[in-house]
């Protein structure tokens, strides 16, 4: 039924208590697991960059793409050594959901396991949710997990 579980990590603990519920799901489905972590490209202000601002916008955009990937590689080693199947990819976009849904048309995702950071007021508004957009827009099945009576200000 669910042959690979989509996981979006973000690095916070926010994202990752959305691993049990993979897991779970993964065990009890025989199912692979995918982990999967957005970097968002660095930004400068507006204009023409100089060659020094530019190098520097480049290192750090390596340095965050290197952190995603240790990251997802301290993951995926923690994982297998309690005997799952997994992947892992790392993309980079200021568009975190539609990433998500891109992995999703692109691999062989049945469903999405993901956990919502719980912002309310401005802060969705300003902000928007990436969860209600992946749950808008997924064509498989998308399970959604509030950390546990926490929210992103606690």
């Amino acid at each position: 039924m669910f042959r690979n579980i989509l996981v979006p990590l973000d690095g916070s603990g926010f994202a990752e208590a959305a691993l049990p519920y993979a897991l779970e799901m993964a065990a009890q489905f025989d199912s692979d697991i995918t982990l999967l972590r957005v970097v968002l490209p660095p930004r400068m202000g507006e204009g023409a960059l100089s060659p020094d601002s530019a190098n520097f916008l480049i290192k750090m955009r390596d340095d965050l793409y290197k952190e995603a990937i240790d990251y997802l590689q301290q993951q995926k080693g923690s994982l297998r050594q309690q005997n799952f199947r997994v992947h892992y990819q790392v993309s980079e976009s200021e568009d975190v959901a539609g990433e998500i849904i891109s992995a999703v048309k692109g691999g062989d995702i049945d469903t999405v396991v993901m956990c919502t950071h719980g912002r309310g007021g401005i802060s969705r508004w300003l902000f928007g949710s990436v969860a209600t957009r992946v749950l808008q827009s997924a064509q498989v099945p998308v399970l959604v997990i509030r950390p546990q009576g926490k929210t992103e200000a606690d």
